[in-house]
């Protein structure tokens, strides 16, 4: 068996010094700082921060309280004010510096995802990439979208999730500023933060009217949804979080895209092409499925179990995990593999328990992998790691029967009838996409419009998109405005002679819905 050791170069030690050489007005040396004002304020109460990759503690995220965090709010909605004065020209001449200046730190941006969210390698690159090419994009397409729109009366407000800091924060950041918005965000409590204060660097020093603050949802959360000024708020998260964030927006008439979870499912129906599944389903366990688009959910036909059986258990015989910078040389190249740790070692003790509930419950254990398959440092902290396993027929009254386990925990339900199929396609009420394998294509269209997914695949998977392709959701996977190409900067602008604006979005029911 192989031993391994870190890559050289590649430490927290080493990626801190990095990053307190290349912003030091962002990084002290203990902490992180928030940006407030147009200025880096060594604010709020840090506490110690657990990384999952390997057990070591860090300086977690300066957490404000609520009179800061109204104070971030009134002076982005000042700066909001000055930069609807700018002209396009010059907004996209910064954004255009923003995001060079971003390229420019892309290793240590990637690193940084390493770190704090345990991407491997491979994806943690891809996710600064996904975020400067789509924002290159929309500097070629500005123009045209913002035809008759002008920006909102007030900054854009974003709480996102810590799984793509990136390709869905600071993306959506960059395109709500080039449509004429100033912009604050919450960086996530769980991991990312470091990775966002040094993107924001890069933002700041461009010139562009970003606030960066952090802080726990209790105590601040209102303040960055009700805060007076605001114009727009852009959520990713659970349902429980975005029920509240929901009524907490009620009486506002403010805009607001809203990104809830749901139970992802893949349906399998008179299907015989396993290989070109498997390789799907593959792909599928890229970051651990901890993502909205995973598909942890496999809706069979009951004849067709041996068959998937046997493919699917040659691909979770294939998944590679681990440490994420656990190399044989110091020398050598990043592994690849297709998930590090999930975010915490919490949430790893919550998936153990949540196996061992399905199966003590009457699900049949079909797959379970163990640590020691995994890629992982001599004597290292592995509790933040969870193998791929998977519960045919878990009970009914399972936890996990109407959301996703946001991790590498698989469910396989069967099922003898097109209607049964369909139920335990819909049981999470909406979802962001799904996808149903079939070799009768007439049975595809028959049934895609009744699964209540944003976005069906016939035979492959669907992701988020972006650029020319709108994202949502239906059900209560997603409230407000869709997002993606022309709906993001429409989203975010208003008609510039005023009246009413028409929206498409899931707001009280899933068509479009004309907001004023």
């Amino acid at each position: 068996m192989a031993t391994y050791t870190l890559k050289a170069g590649t430490s927290w030690n080493d990626v801190w010094s990095r990053c307190r050489a290349v912003a030091p007005e962002a990084f002290d040396v203990d902490r992180a700082r928030n940006l407030v004002a147009g200025q880096w304020v060594a604010s709020g109460e840090v506490a110690p921060h657990q990384l999952s990759v390997d057990g070591s503690q860090i300086a977690g995220p300066p957490l404000i309280d609520e009179p800061e965090a109204q104070r971030a709010i009134a002076a982005a909605t000042a700066a909001h004010r000055e930069w609807g004065r700018v002209s396009l020209d010059e907004r996209r001449a910064r954004v255009a510096k923003a995001v060079e200046l971003l390229a420019g730190q892309r290793e240590l941006l990637a690193l940084l995802l390493v770190w704090e969210i345990g991407k491997p390698w491979r994806l943690a690159c891809a996710d600064v990439d996904r975020a400067l090419d789509g924002v290159r994009w929309y500097l070629g397409e500005i123009e045209r979208q913002l035809e008759g729109r002008a920006p909102l009366p007030g900054p854009v407000s974003n709480i996102a999730s810590w799984n793509y800091p990136m390709s869905v924060l600071v993306h959506a950041e960059l395109v709500q500023l080039l449509a004429g918005n100033a912009v604050v965000s919450k960086t996530p409590s769980q991991g990312g933060f470091h990775c966002l204060t040094l993107a924001h660097a890069m933002l700041h020093r461009a010139g562009l009217p970003v606030t960066l603050v952090s802080g726990v949802g209790a105590r601040i959360g209102s303040t960055l949804v009700r805060g007076p000024g605001l114009g727009a708020l852009a959520f990713v998260g659970g349902r429980a979080n975005g029920r509240r964030v929901a009524l907490d927006l009620a009486d506002t008439g403010r805009r607001y895209m809203l990104e809830e979870e749901g139970l992802n499912a893949w349906g399998v129906w008179d299907f015989s092409n396993w290989a070109e599944l498997g390789a799907h389903l593959k792909k599928g366990f890229e970051y651990g499925k901890q993502r909205c688009t995973a598909y942890p959910r496999y809706v069979v036909q009951r004849r067709l179990l041996p068959e998937f059986l046997e493919m699917y258990l040659d691909v979770v015989g294939r998944v590679r995990f681990g440490h994420p910078l656990a190399v044989e040389r110091p020398d050598d190249d990043f592994p690849e593999l297709d998930f590090g740790p999930v975010i915490s070692a919490s949430k790893a003790v919550e998936m153990g328990e949540l196996f061992a509930s399905a199966v003590g419950s009457g699900g049949a254990p079909v797959a379970r992998r163990l640590l020691e398959h995994g890629r992982f440092l001599p004597g290292q902290d592995t509790s933040g790691y969870v193998p791929p396993a998977c519960v045919l027929e878990p009970p009914a009254s399972w936890e996990l029967r109407h959301r996703e386990p946001f991790g590498p925990l698989d469910s396989i339900v069967l099922v003898d009838t097109e209607t049964q199929l369909l139920a335990e396609m819909n049981v999470s009420n909406g979802a962001l996409v799904a996808s149903i394998a079939t070799d009768d294509l007439g049975f595809a269209a028959r049934i895609r419009d009744e699964i209540r997914a944003f976005k069906v695949g016939i035979n492959k998977p669907r992701s988020r998109g972006d650029r020319e392709e709108v994202f949502g959701g239906r059900g209560a996977s997603w409230r407000g405005a869709f997002v993606g190409g022309d709906l993001l900067v429409a989203a975010v602008t208003h008609p510039r002679h005023g009246g009413p604006d028409e929206l498409y979005g899931n707001f009280e029911q899933y068509s479009r819905y004309p907001v004023t």
